[in-house]
């Protein structure tokens, strides 16, 4: 899963995570990657207009959001 975050922030391309949280929570969020490091990474989240933090560990998808749909957005 590192790889394939490695390779939206390389390209900045953004992606629909759902992610599962410490407590059992499941979440999605549309977020678009800051920055990578071992076991976490930053993103630009959408729902809440901020940056946040997140395991790497507890991402239960993550999808890329298409060039055409972002440019609708």
């Amino acid at each position: 899963m590192r790889i394939n975050i490695l390779k939206y922030l390389y390209r900045g391309q953004l992606a629909d995570m759902i992610y599962m949280k410490n407590r059992g929570e499941m979440t999605k969020r549309r977020v678009k990657i800051v920055s990578v490091e071992d076991t976490t990474f930053k993103v630009y989240c959408f729902l809440r207009n901020t940056k946040r933090t997140f395991k790497i560990e507890n991402i239960l998808a993550f999808v890329p959001i298409a060039n055409h749909e972002r440019d609708v957005i």
